[in-house]
């Protein structure tokens, strides 16, 4: 992410320069939604940096009982930008969560756990920094219905490119015939890609607020589209994808339209994945480079991913943590759920990129998607990793053929490990695998979380009748 602020001295500098009327403080939640308190620009000074923010933590799910409710919001100067999307003049600041019981840092706090991960690197002497460079598909539709009532279950999403709409008389236009089709619309142009337009106007919009962007195009899928953005450190990465998230949504909402980060919303079509392509370097040089081995991986980079494949099952959790995330990670949809690796192989869950050198060698692991709370899937991910390291964890594979086409007997003949089906076999994986890590997450917070999934995704899913058990059951 660009850097508009140098210091907290600098920050009041560039309020005033820009005439900043509110400073919208936000953190993030479990689940990785963004929360923000705001504030008249004139009562901010510098102590709020230093002291904090007093906030409600009890209203945050899965955080604070009522009685012990008050936290701080600790500000980063350095992370402010301007909200592009408010009539007033406002300046949007990331903030840490700092318990004020135990006087450290809260340890249910998503970003404050990426910042221990990211000291972690450094002080197990493993190496410097770790790079993540993650890539979020989402959906745009034109309209969307939602009912969850005791007697009627039902959605409907709806995009113009839809092969829904092909008998379609639109009120207020025409139907041109022109659609992706099912599976169809990967890189597709005018006048199949309707999104053209709409995804360059997202892509302004986050240049404008300090993301550096490249790719930009049409996904597999109706409806759906990529724009890639720059990878940076841990916290950087996890907060461009904060940012990504809400231009995305708010450039969209701003058109009349709906954007979307679920994995699964259209049965029989791809859906949006976050392929997190990750290396850890050391005195200026990449870890993960290995010349002349297979795609020119090292050792180090081996392990790291055999460490993520190792951990996998329970990483899952973190990195697919909702009960839809489990829709997309079926064969035949480009959604890898086999535990092995391949250099270019797109069906495999780890894949090194074609023509990788010293500098852009690195693993890109394929299984996550935007469910995920960036902070606490990189976190998991680079912990996973530096424990392969440590115990030299070999990966299956590598395996270069296509993965898709294997029968369940051959992946097992193969002693080949799946990822779980469902979200409640990511959690108990969790449960019975964590020591990974416990340098960053505390046991309250693995259990709390555990808890709050369970909570709110899992068993409310299992309860509910669905449309097609009506169908495959209500005769019986």
């Amino acid at each position: 992410m660009g850097k508009f602020v140098k210091s907290v001295d600098h920050f009041f500098e560039f309020c005033k320069e820009n005439e900043v009327k509110f400073i919208d403080f936000r953190y993030t939640d479990i689940n990785g939604g963004w929360h923000s308190l705001s504030y008249n620009a004139k009562a901010i000074e510098k102590d709020a940096f230093e002291y904090g923010i007093p906030f409600d933590a009890s209203s945050t799910g899965g955080w604070q009982p009522i009685d012990k409710s008050d936290m701080i919001l600790k500000p980063e100067a350095e992370s402010a930008f301007l909200d592009p999307f408010t009539a007033d003049i406002t300046a949007v600041v990331f903030c840490d969560v700092f318990d004020i019981y135990k006087g450290q840092m809260y340890e249910k706090c998503p970003r404050s756990i990426a910042k221990k991960a990211m000291a972690y690197v450094k002080e197990s002497g493993i190496g410097d920094v770790a790079y993540f460079g993650p890539e979020n598909e989402f959906f745009v539709f034109d309209n969307v219905k939602i009912i969850d009532q005791p007697n009627c279950a039902m959605f409907e999403v709806d995009t113009e490119e839809g092969v829904w709409n092909d008998a379609r008389d639109f009120a207020d236009s025409y139907n041109t015939g022109h659609r992706p089709r099912t599976k169809g619309g990967y890189l597709a142009t005018q006048p199949i890609d309707s999104m053209v337009d709409l995804r360059a106007e997202m892509v302004q919009v986050l240049e404008q607020v300090g993301l550096e962007t490249f790719v930009v195009h049409h996904e597999v899928a109706q409806g759906q589209g990529e724009i890639g953005v720059k990878f940076g450190t841990l916290v950087e990465a996890a907060d461009n994808v904060q940012i990504y998230k809400y231009v995305v949504k708010m450039v969209a909402h701003l058109n009349g339209k709906t954007a979307t980060f679920m994995p699964k919303p259209l049965y029989g079509d791809n859906g949006s994945g976050m392929h997190v392509h990750q290396s850890v370097w050391k005195d200026g040089k990449n870890l993960f480079y290995g010349k002349g081995n297979y795609a020119n991986l090292s050792d180090f980079a081996r392990w790291y991913i055999g460490g993520i494949l190792h951990h996998a099952r329970s990483v899952a959790a973190f990195t697919n943590p909702s009960t839809n995330s489990y829709k997309r990670l079926i064969p035949g949809f480009e959604a890898p759920s086999i535990l092995t690796y391949s250099s270019q192989n797109r069906s495999a869950s780890v894949r090194i990129p074609y023509g990788s050198g010293e500098k852009s060698v690195r693993a890109e692991i394929r299984f996550p998607d935007s469910t995920a709370n960036p902070y606490l899937a990189f976190s998991a991910m680079l912990m996973a990793g530096l424990d392969g390291v440590k115990n030299k964890f070999e990966p299956v594979g590598p395996m270069d053929e296509n993965l898709f086409k294997l029968h369940l007997d051959e992946i097992r003949e193969r002693g080949i490990e799946q990822l779980p089906h469902t979200l409640r076999g990511s959690l108990e994986a969790l449960i019975r695998d964590n020591e990974y890590l416990k340098p960053i997450m505390s046991d309250l917070f693995i259990d709390a979380f555990q808890h709050y999934k369970f909570e709110t995704q899992v068993w409310p899913y299992e309860a509910r009748p669905t449309a097609y058990e009506f169908k495959t059951c209500y005769s019986c």
